[in-house]
């Protein structure tokens, strides 16, 4: 009888640590072995913009004061339990006791308020800087930190949950994109540039038992070919967010669970809005109207989403539907574009980052826009030059991306954000939002900022995506919903 690789796999079993990455998912129960698309350009989730960075290092490596779960609640991590001033502008946290940093140095009050000043100076790299530069946080004693917002927040303690508000030890902050210090189950233990980061069980976390996965191997894998091969050799234990095209042939696989995911994520063709045509509403109408949404669902998310008409996503709080204030209608658009002065063909480049719906889509997208007088050049990048060049550098005209945060409004009122949209009518109106106390209040206002920003065309909205993992049937604990982009190992088990 020929010896395929797994009888190999199996003899070798007490040699796994040493054998190469795709051992360790036949390897012991206590191991798992995660893929990503993307690889993260550094490990300090509040020094960058990139999601990849939270998927690996978020409530494992790093906490927070808060934590969101899969359901998209909160409920305490580093703080035990916290009380609201009656004017909702003031938090004060008592911190849980007796947590320590990887590196032996205690977490107080003192590490969250270095972490808060740090996440709001001056040389802050920290995708919310302008959330943390309206809170002052005041060290009352060990335990106790009372942090007072500027402005009212209602989702304060959802954003204080996520990775960019993670506790950074004073000490060991500057190193953590490449070495990462955190509280958290996991230690990080080795990167393998282009390949992986590994993670290890820490034993001196403060809860023993809590981690029943003792080493987490997360892998880079962006073609989808290769992904579809990695999972059906066994190299792979779970895939989040894996490329949608692959999913059917994994459903009637009786080895995989395949979990659809519902998500807050805004797909978009984002516009440059300081670029000229594109500061022209007519022009961003035209692009909109040449657009049919359920195609580039079923050519760049093989289905999986569901179409929006602005910023925001069915399900959440204060939803409306705005699909319809920028409909498909190609002779709409060519008019529009005419009204507008512009000379056909328009030449456009289209930036695409590296994910399977940004390339599939994007092809999509051109085809449409062609049909319109609108030649859309494709642009190709990875993703740290989309992160340095379009969205640092805000060089682009068009580009397909998906916004994941769940509250990010407040992007639209930021006059440098990548985008370039600027409007007062926007800005006072999400201050009304900020301040709103009132649920039913906040709802309606929040309408209001959909339709405007859907009436006013500031991107070519998409479609709210879903996420699909696939995973061995016998991993337990992975999240069935995505309100953000977490990998929490913690809640991880072999059946």
């Amino acid at each position: 009888m020929p010896i395929d690789r797994r009888t190999l796999l199996a003899a070798a079993a007490p040699l796994a640590l040493s054998l190469p990455l795709p051992a360790l998912a036949q390897g012991r129960k206590d191991t798992v072995v995660l893929a990503m698309t993307l690889e993260p350009p550094g490990l300090d989730p509040t020094a960058g913009a990139a999601s990849a960075i939270g998927e690996i290092t978020l409530y494992n490596v790093f906490e927070t004061l808060t934590k969101i779960n899969a359901d998209g609640s909160t409920s305490p991590l580093l703080a035990e339990r916290w009380e609201i001033s009656p004017d909702l502008r003031t938090c004060t946290f008592r911190l849980r006791q007796g947590v320590k940093f990887h590196n032996g140095a205690p977490f107080n009050a003192a590490a969250v308020k270095f972490a808060f000043d740090r996440a709001a100076g001056e040389k802050s790299t920290n995708k919310d800087k302008r959330t943390f530069a309206n809170l002052s946080t005041r060290v009352v004693d060990e335990h106790t930190v009372v942090v007072t917002n500027q402005e009212i927040e209602p989702d304060l303690l959802f954003l204080l949950g996520q990775a960019t508000a993670a506790i950074v030890e004073p000490g060991s902050a500057d190193g953590n994109a490449t070495r990462p210090v955190g509280t958290g189950p996991y230690r990080f233990s080795a990167w393998s540039k282009g390949a992986s980061v590994t993670l290890t069980a820490w034993d001196g976390y403060r809860t023993p038992g809590t981690a029943k996965i003792r080493r987490a191997v997360f892998r880079f894998i962006s073609d989808p070919a290769a992904q579809v091969a990695s999972l059906m050799a066994g190299d792979v234990d779970a895939f989040p967010r894996v490329a949608p095209r692959s999913v059917p042939q994994f459903k009637a696989n009786p080895r995989f669970q395949v979990i659809v995911s519902g998500s807050r994520a805004k797909t978009i063709l984002a516009i440059n809005n300081q670029r000229k045509p594109l500061q022209d509403v007519r022009v961003r109408r035209a692009i909109a109207a040449a657009i049919d949404r359920k195609a580039v669902i079923q050519g760049g998310a093989d289905g999986l989403g569901v179409p929006i008409g602005s910023h925001y996503v069915p399900g959440a709080f204060g939803y409306v539907d705005t699909t319809g204030v920028n409909p498909h209608d190609p002779e709409k658009a060519r008019r529009l574009l005419a009204e507008a002065g512009v000379k056909t063909p328009l030449e456009l480049t289209m930036t695409l980052p590296p994910t399977p719906y940004a390339r599939q889509g994007g092809e999509v997208i051109a085809a449409q826009l062609a049909k319109v007088g609108i030649v859309a050049k494709l642009q190709n990048v990875e993703w740290a030059q989309w992160l340095s060049g379009t969205y640092t550098n805000k060089n682009y005209d068009l580009t397909l991306i998906s916004h994941v945060e769940p509250f990010d409004l407040g992007n639209f009122a930021k006059p440098d954000y990548y985008w370039g949209y600027r409007s007062p009518r926007f800005d006072a109106l999400y201050e009304q939002i900020k301040t709103a106390s009132a649920p039913a209040d906040r709802a309606r206002l929040q309408g209001d900022a959909q339709r405007m920003l859907a009436e006013d065309c500031v991107h070519a909205f998409l479609y709210q995506a879903q996420w699909a993992t696939v995973a061995n049937k016998n991993l337990r604990g992975l999240w069935k919903d995505m309100p953000i982009f977490a990998n929490d190992l913690s809640a991880l088990s072999w059946a």
